[in-house]
């Protein structure tokens, strides 16, 4: 009987090792495999050839998106180009309705890639007890207009979440991560601190 219990137990042991060895390869695959479907889905393509039905070319959406993109970025270095664009820009955050979606948008793109980018500061900051820390990152240093000199603002993203929290925090309860890249810690923070820092 212990042989049957040990032999069951050995399986059960291989096979949460194949899960853990395959989970991560196959939900990333299913994730880019889900956005490439996404973004193909945006301009769905199909060609008419003589005699036959319609074909769908899988892949040609993503290609017309990417080099729309591209092309986009390059137009928009041209100072004539540039100046128009900004002024669509102001436009569109004077706009009442649509400057509180664009507004967002906008500053939350240009956080995580623009010039703008804010998440490049990763510290540790103790915000419930003087020896427990969490990891965040400094978004804002100068809170005068919350009469909040001694404070900065520090933003902690939540585990295995895209969401995360805003907090008004003292500088001394703040302690900077200069050996740590912003990605790494990004991805300590979101993994619940189980990826590796290098």
């Amino acid at each position: 009987m212990k042989k049957v219990n040990s032999l069951g137990a050995r399986i059960f042991q291989y096979f949460m090792q194949g899960v853990l060895l395959l989970a991560p390869v196959f939900i990333t695959g299913w994730f880019i495999y889900s956005v490439f479907q996404w973004l193909d889905n945006l301009i769905p393509l199909k060609f008419k050839l003589q005699g036959k039905e319609n074909i769908y070319l899988p892949g040609l959406g993503v290609v017309i998106i990417l080099i729309v993109i591209t092309v986009a970025g390059y137009v928009s270095s041209f100072f004539l180009i540039s100046k128009l664009l900004s002024f669509f820009d102001h436009l569109l955050e004077k706009t009442p309705g649509v400057k509180i979606i664009y507004g967002f948008v906008k500053d939350f793109s240009e956080a995580f890639g623009g010039k703008k980018r804010k998440f490049t500061k990763p510290v540790l900051v103790s915000i419930y007890q003087d020896d427990v820390y969490q990891v965040g990152f400094i978004t804002n240093e100068d809170l005068k207009e919350f009469d909040l000199l001694e404070h900065v603002s520090v933003y902690i993203p939540n585990s295995y979440a895209v969401a995360g929290n805003l907090f008004l925090v003292k500088r001394a309860r703040v302690k900077a991560l200069d050996h740590v890249s912003p990605t790494d810690a990004m991805k300590f923070a979101i993994s619940g601190g189980v990826a590796d820092v290098e």
